[in-house]
């Protein structure tokens, strides 16, 4: 079956097919062909017969006046809108089953002959771009997804890009308003881009962003002028948002093809995230849609972590950022931008709203009990974080003029919590906030750790106090590295297994984050026992204060933070009072995971930590205590002579209270924890079963033990 105009009545009359008793049988041959594909068979028909059958279809031009006549037509069960976009969907699985290789050899030779019939006859790429322009946005979207399949064989099979497509996109980006047709363009390229990526063609990726390059860049000064004063008016067209989104959308894709090039050349287009973040910021403070601001800061947290592409590029890809040209430079103007957007007040024109749940926002007569946004708080909190490590990496750890501002962006970043979040203000010590607020996210927790880690050991070189002035002034401040390690103990019960996982996994930077601290560990162990000092105090005055107001009151026990001594922020007052206790999700004290080493637990008691959502959940109030056996484990500790952990009735009773443990049991069973980890490390490196050489790792457990050993000798000699 064939167009009734042929090639030439196509291109003359705008390939306009408006014959409706044809749109059933065209629609009947396109089922048929689709349904031979998925079976893997070839369809009856010819594969002439059907690329004249999916010209026709994909000709007709959706207009109004059809699409009224289509529905009023007695002829016709489906009109022309359908006939289209199952054409359309037909060629994009045909094309993305050749190059993925995942259709057997006699269907791809069929599909191969059909889409040169197509595009060497035809000239089906003219129409589907046209397509692009049409008001309905299902059909321009199928067409972009069709286009970018098409694009991407085009390169499987010649190694060209494609004029027609090319052509349309550089001529929206530089001259279209958002809309659809740009839309699509947008939505293809970032596209045809993921697919070059996933795929590693180097090359090929170089000569597609170097064809766009010039293109994308006006584009991007188009849409955000370079007066900082300038904002665009999201509101004025209905299209301005998704446009934006789909332009960082193409931003991340483009930063993460930089890393593909490696130590070459780097294109003006590719460096966008990176040398125009000013506008970036000023976007996510004044555009008046949420979902823009969001999508933003995504970006610029995954370009300060070096992340860029993560959700769907390829592990190895991210690995080579550090040998791209003007790299290091680049990410010096990302992080300058944001600490001269922060010392401009600009957290507090940040708009954070109430949690979204699967239905929208959920607004109830309690709102202000509601949580907020905490994707944002955490976008926000990392990129702050990141830009002062960063800076003090930077600086080389000496003393420069602006180190003394690092008081002020922690203020900022503080004060910004405060105001967003009530929960935030409620904690009872305020080195929880990090694990209140990251709870959720694994991978997040510990890039915020090691931030504040580094932040503290750079600022604590450039202070000039002492360890005892320079940890008090953090922990007020809530940055005190000893209590960060503490509390993510405590919000994992001290399951050394959850810390193996954690040390095998390539998802977090948690094995970085935890050497870092274990060398800084072994250096100040007294620092580590006040730690637990003050969690344990915190904790028995929290709980006994709570069972004096019988439990129905939030007592009111207030922080009051000395003079900014240390250079640490002392903005942040909060009321030390425990949150709500929430349902975790895996209930680590009495899962499979625990049990694999032998463990024997004990039953949750009142009172326990309660993580919310994941391994590192809040650490609201005393995780259940561990069983008598997981303390006769470790032969390491025994030595101790006054230990708690020497005495079986002292380990049982310990076992067995529901009240928080004190100062000495928490040391006990946070070096205990340790000592089972470096045990079950060194069985598994004996037995070759560790993904790397652990030696370095092991020794530096083995000091903290010896550490935690030499803490008891003045004991020993009474």
């Amino acid at each position: 079956m064939t167009c009734p105009y042929g090639r030439s009545g196509a291109m003359e009359h705008g390939g306009v097919c408006r014959d409706p008793s044809n749109m059933g049988d065209f629609f009947n041959s396109l089922t048929d062909a689709y349904r031979c594909f998925v079976n893997g068979t070839c369809p009856k028909q010819s594969a002439a017969d059907l690329a004249s059958v999916i010209f026709s279809a994909v000709s007709v031009q959706v207009s109004a006046e059809l699409r009224e006549y289509d529905t009023a037509s007695e002829y016709s069960s489906v009109n022309s809108c359908e006939v289209t976009c199952m054409s359309v969907t037909l060629v994009e699985k045909m094309s993305s089953g050749i190059t993925s290789q995942s259709l057997s050899p006699q269907v791809t030779l069929y599909c191969a002959e059909v889409l040169k019939v197509l595009f060497g006859d035809m000239d089906l790429m003219s129409h589907l771009v046209f397509q692009f322009q049409v008001e309905d946005q299902f059909i321009s979207h199928l067409a972009a997804k069709t286009v970018a399949a098409l694009v991407f064989y085009h390169f499987h099979k010649y190694g060209l890009v494609s004029p027609v497509w090319q052509e349309k996109c550089v001529q929206a980006f530089h001259s279209s308003r958002p809309g659809a047709e740009l839309d699509a363009c947008l939505w293809s390229v970032t596209e045809v881009i993921k697919k070059l990526l996933r795929g590693a063609h180097q090359e090929i990726l170089g000569k597609l962003v170097t064809a766009f390059d010039c293109s994308l860049s006006a584009l991007f000064s188009r849409l955000l002028p370079e007066e900082r004063k300038y904002v665009p008016d999201f509101t004025s067209n209905k299209h301005w948002g998704t446009t934006f989104c789909l332009l960082l959308d193409l931003l991340e894709v483009l930063t993460a093809s930089r890393l593909m090039c490696g130590a070459g050349a780097c294109l003006k287009s590719q460096r966008i995230t990176h040398t125009h973040s000013s506008r970036l910021l000023t976007v996510i403070s004044c555009s008046s849609e949420y979902f823009v601001k969001k999508r933003a800061l995504l970006l610029l947290k995954r370009a300060l972590l070096q992340k860029v592409g993560e959700d769907w590029a390829l592990g190895e890809l991210l690995a080579t950022g550090l040998k791209c040209e003007n790299l290091s430079s680049d990410m010096s103007v990302l992080v300058q931008s944001v600490l001269t957007a922060v010392a401009d007040n600009w957290l507090q024109s940040v708009q954070v709203e109430r949690a979204a749940f699967f239905g929208g926002t959920r607004h109830t007569e309690g709102a202000e009990d509601q949580k907020p946004d905490s994707v944002i708080l955490r976008a926000v909190s990392l990129i702050v974080l990141k830009s002062i490590e960063l800076h003090f990496e930077t600086a080389g750890g000496t003393v420069v003029e602006g180190d003394t501002d690092v008081s002020g962006y922690l203020q900022s970043l503080w004060c910004f919590l405060r105001r967003c979040s009530i929960q935030l203000m409620e904690l009872r010590h305020l080195c929880c906030w990090i694990s209140f607020l990251f709870g959720e996210q694994d991978d997040d927790m510990m890039e915020a750790a090691r931030s504040l880690l580094s932040i503290f050991l750079k600022h604590r070189l450039c202070s000039g106090l002492d360890d005892v002035a320079m940890l008090e002034a953090a922990c007020e401040s809530g940055c005190n590295p000893h209590c960060h390690f503490v509390i993510l103990l405590q919000s994992i019960s001290f399951d050394h297994s959850i810390l193996l996982d954690f040390l095998i996994s390539t998802e977090t930077c948690f094995l970085e984050y935890f050497v870092r601290y274990l060398k800084y560990l072994r250096g100040d162990w007294q620092g580590f026992a006040a730690s637990c000092v003050s969690i344990s105090v915190s904790d028995s005055l929290q709980q006994s204060l709570t069972a004096s107001c019988g439990g129905d009151e939030k007592p009111a026990l207030t922080y009051k933070a000395e003079p900014n001594k240390a250079g640490f922020s002392s903005c942040v007052q909060p009321t030390a009072v425990n949150p709500p206790a929430e349902p975790r999700l895996v209930e680590y004290d009495t899962s499979d995971e625990s049990e694999s080493e032998n463990m024997e637990i004990l039953e949750v008691k009142p009172g326990s930590s309660v993580c919310e959502g994941s391994r590192f959940g809040a650490s609201t109030g005393l995780p259940a205590c561990i069983g008598q056996k997981q303390y006769e484990s470790s032969p390491a500790l025994k030595s101790g002579h006054n230990s708690t952990l020497e005495k079986p009735e002292c380990r049982s009773q310990l076992a067995l209270q529901s009240k928080p443990m004190s100062h000495t049991n928490m040391a006990d069973r946070a070096v205990l924890c340790l000592s089972e980890l470096r045990e079950v490390v060194t069985r598994l490196q004996t037995k070759k079963l560790f993904p790397y050489n652990p030696s370095s790792l092991l020794k530096l457990l083995s000091q903290v033990e010896n550490c935690y050993q030499q803490s008891h000798l003045p004991h020993r000699n009474n």
